[in-house]
């Protein structure tokens, strides 16, 4: 077998899970979610799915990768033999494919709000003329389009680079920069008069808020949000040496995770509310509401709502990148060791499928517009079959697979270094047993949710 570049050290294993980890969901998503469904009792839900389900599936993944050093369709096809389990390999190939054709549509929008930032746009544009932009954007043919490739290209071109130098060196770059932005703007956004209805809103216990749907609304961000069921931690897993702890890793990557989650609430629902405007939930918070919130801001500070805004939309697009990359890596391991291609070449034909795909969900907002699947534009289409089927069909395959199909022997030998890790030994059957039992009908209920 051709040796496998692996990454270079335990930081930058952790940096690569938690850049795959740390997306767009967690900047607008989690805050909303987290204000809707009760403060910081749904912190507390989302704490314990974590840690019951998502972190168990999260080392079920790790094991499968690890294990082989192989690509997705590889590890299923040498741990599956003579059986059906090597076609989850080509689910979990095709499922960051689709999802990065539409993700790399949102992270051209976040590429064009830097622009306009830079441009100076927002101080020079007013509050009312603000309003309603976004949609007058997305609603446009060309220059959505040209985005949306121009972040596919600079995603690729990354990836084209190397498992070191490129996803390694990237997100050791990456992440503590994202860190430090988010906190800059967190900081700023304190300081706003009326913050602290914002921090309210994020911390402020309410346990009467606490239902069914808000527990599955947890599961789901806590799913969602570190990559499971798509492949990333398979591929990524395969690129880890056997010195390095998986547990490590992978406690690392939810603890950044989360942080940072709370820290991009901290930063946007503060100035959400010091503006007087209600919280609103997906893409429109970030690009509506902000940009009409530093047009407002830019009429009394211009320069600092020009700052303000540069370094929010810079942290979107890195925020962006680091997940969308991580998406593309887990094709171009398979193309490069299963179908024979070279990195770049295979960069460049995902690029070209991607980009296609991905243009039809940017001309659903204008041009396709009118052009329905199941009653569904192609963007939303996407995004259904991506939350709703693929990845918690995935995940559900694969900690079924890792729990019951795998000879527990090996998953206690990658998940303990072979019983050298102390610890490790002492935790394994307290999260084989959450592996078999817990997650599975975990997200066995996330599915059935989403279907009903």
């Amino acid at each position: 077998m051709k040796e496998r570049e692996n990454f270079g050290s335990r930081m930058a294993v952790i940096m690569a899970f938690a850049g795959s980890a740390i997306g767009l969901g967690n900047i607008w998503r989690f805050p909303y979610l987290v204000g809707q469904d009760g403060g910081a009792a749904f912190v507390i839900i989302y704490v314990i799915a974590t840690l019951a389900i998502s972190l168990p599936i999260f080392f079920a993944e790790s094991v499968v990768g690890r294990r082989t050093g192989a690509n997705c369709r590889g590890a299923f096809i040498e741990l599956g033999k003579g059986t059906a389990w090597p076609y989850l390999g080509f689910l979990m190939v095709f499922t960051p494919l689709w999802i990065v054709s539409y993700y790399s549509v949102v992270g051209g929008w976040s590429l064009e709000y830097l622009v306009q930032a830079l441009r100076l746009d927002f101080i020079h544009t007013s509050p009312e003329a603000m309003s309603g932009s976004f949609e007058r954007f997305i609603s446009r043919t060309w220059a959505p389009l040209g985005f949306h490739l121009a972040f596919l290209a600079v995603t690729v071109a990354i990836v084209a680079l190397g498992v070191k130098s490129g996803i390694e060196k990237f997100s050791k770059f990456c992440l503590p920069v994202l860190f430090a932005l988010v906190v800059i703007i967190a900081v700023y956004s304190l300081t706003l008069p009326g913050a602290q209805k914002g921090v309210a809103y994020l911390f402020k216990p309410d346990f009467s808020k606490l239902t069914i749907g808000t527990c599955l609304d947890a599961l789901g961000q806590s799913f969602y949000s570190l990559s499971l069921g798509m492949g990333i931690i398979i591929t990524y897993s395969s690129y880890v040496s056997k010195k390095e702890n998986l547990m490590v890793s992978g406690a690392g990557t939810a603890v950044s995770d989360m942080l940072f989650a709370i820290l991009a609430g901290v930063a946007i629902m503060p100035a959400v509310f010091a503006a007087g405007i209600e919280p609103g939930c997906g893409p429109g918070l970030i690009f509506d509401t902000l940009p009409y919130i530093f047009a407002q801001m830019g009429l009394q500070m211009p320069w600092i709502s020009s700052i303000a805004a540069i370094l929010f939309f810079l942290t979107i697009l890195f925020a962006a990148l680091t997940s969308s990359i991580s998406l593309i890596e887990v094709g171009v391991a398979y193309l490069t060791e299963e179908r024979g291609f070279k990195r770049g070449w295979a960069c460049v034909f995902l690029f070209v499928v991607t980009g296609v795909l991905g243009g039809l969900c940017s001309l659903s907002f204008g041009p396709l517009a009118d052009v329905t699947v199941f009653g569904m534009g192609f963007f939303d289409l996407f995004d259904t079959v991506a939350s709703n089927v693929l990845l918690t069909v995935g995940g559900l395959l694969v900690v079924l697979f890792v729990g019951w199909k795998m000879p527990k022997a090996d998953v206690f030998d990658e998940l303990t270094n072979g019983g050298t890790k102390r610890r490790n030994v002492r935790l394994f059957n307290f999260f084989y047993f959450l592996i078999r039992y817990v997650a599975p009908v975990g997200v066995a209920i996330l599915i059935l949710s989403n279907l009903l």
